[in-house]
């Protein structure tokens, strides 16, 4: 048996225009590429009813799967559900699923259940509910012309969760034979696609072909794929999961086995196991390190107070830098970050700090000390550890990386890392 016809209808009147840039279609694709399936029709049109039913009619007459996503909402223009009782000839009625979850989302929410919401459970008769837990519009499934026809919302986290937990799960079942497809996927900090491949081709020149390794660059996370088509390929995988683990080093955070972790999530799960707490003493960054720690659901118990200190003033007032050591050494030095660092774990009652103090630009550096100058500590009270590096990034991207080299270093202080991590060997400022 052949593997199934998979099409994609996306519908908004801001994807035509531009005012949206669709990044659903990429996030389907992905997922649908580690059950071994492609798209091979993708559609785009804007909110026109008389389109919309033509459209639908047409694909889901060659295809075994159609994803629909986008047009669930409560306004005039969400046209989805509408549009499909139209094409496949069916009524629109008021779904009592439908009407649950929009009653308990919005007593959850202390907000009235008002007549726009109430659209949202009209849907096509006998359709199948898939559940939605981020949003108030249930995503719907008919089978049409022997097409599974899924209806997702156009919300990215939204769909995200939907695909990962409702519509991959059930569009498995139907691949005959179940196609012997495995993915492993690894995270990784500090190393670039371009970089990583060199490792591999340097090191292990003889990657075999069956194993496909496929890099997608993040921020600040790069994802490490390696993908298996059949059973030879897939018995021998781990053997080279193995020796690609081996030459990246402690640059692996680890193997994703569902939903990824961001780097603070992983340095908090590290702090509990070892019952310590940690704080922050930033300059450049802006508390951007706490603000990233703090997004962690139980961050509260591992973390009680940053502090941004962007002035020099401030650098005494709250840390007690000394005055003389910013008039000797300037705010960004070794002496500075160390003290901040000092003055942080002294004001908090937390066992390891981070503190970073630099030049995010675009203006404000020297001859000695150029954009993208940034020296960063981290450590405990009696082992505080400082380096000096140069990342001339555009300031956005320069507070979030430095940022993350932070939490990075934190993270294998924890682990009793003693590799030394590319970016130093690369941009450490002697």
């Amino acid at each position: 048996m052949k593997k199934p016809n998979v099409q994609l209808l996306l519908t908004g009147n801001e994807l035509m225009t531009g005012d949206i840039v669709d990044s659903n279609s990429a996030m389907i694709a992905q997922q649908l590429k580690e059950l071994g399936l492609d798209i091979s029709r993708k559609v785009t049109i804007a909110d026109d009813l008389a389109i919309l039913v033509n459209e639908i009619s047409q694909l889901a007459e060659h295809a075994d799967i159609l994803i629909i996503n986008g047009g669930l909402g409560p306004t005039v223009d969400d046209l989805t559900a509408q549009a499909l009782a139209k094409a496949t000839n069916v009524k629109l009625t008021e779904h009592p699923k439908a009407l649950e979850h929009l009653t308990t989302w919005c007593k959850k929410r202390r907000v009235k259940l008002s007549t726009p919401n109430l659209k949202q459970a009209i849907l096509p008769q006998d359709c199948t509910i898939i559940p939605n837990n981020q949003g108030s519009a249930v995503g719907f499934k008919v089978n049409y012309l022997n097409c599974n026809i899924y209806c997702t919302p156009g919300v990215p986290r939204e769909l995200k969760v939907m695909l990962t937990e409702q519509i991959m799960p059930d569009i498995a079942k139907s691949i005959p034979n179940k196609l012997i497809l495995d993915v492993t996927r690894l995270q990784v900090f500090g190393l670039g696609e371009s970089t990583l491949q060199k490792m591999v081709d340097d090191k292990l020149p003889d990657w075999p072909q069956s194993i496909e390794l496929g890099f997608r660059a993040g921020m600040p996370l790069l994802e490490v794929k390696l993908t298996t088509t059949n059973q030879k390929a897939h018995d021998q995988k781990h053997i080279w999961q193995k020796k690609l683990i081996q030459i990246l080093g402690d640059h692996v955070i680890a193997q994703i086995n569902n939903e990824p972790l961001t780097l603070a999530k992983h340095v908090l799960l590290k702090l509990a196991d070892n019952n310590l707490k940690i704080t922050t003493a930033e300059s450049c960054t802006g508390g951007l390190i706490a603000s990233m720690i703090t997004q962690e659901a139980g961050a509260s118990a591992l973390f009680e107070a940053g502090f941004v200190t962007y002035s020099n003033h401030m650098k005494t007032k709250l840390l007690g830098v000394q005055e003389q050591l910013l008039n000797n050494y300037g705010a960004v030095s070794h002496e500075v970050v160390i003290a901040m660092a000092q003055g942080a774990l002294k004001n908090s009652s937390a066992d390891l700090a981070i503190a970073v103090s630099g030049i995010a630009g675009p203006d404000g550096g020297s001859e000695k000390k150029p954009v993208g100058t940034v020296w960063i500590a981290w450590g405990s009270k009696n082992n505080l550890k400082s380096v000096c590096l140069l990342m001339p990034l555009p300031r956005h991207y320069f507070q979030k990386y430095i940022a993350s080299i932070g939490l990075d270093l934190i993270r294998r202080e924890l682990m009793d890392s003693q590799e030394i991590p590319y970016y130093i060997i690369e941009r450490q400022r002697k």
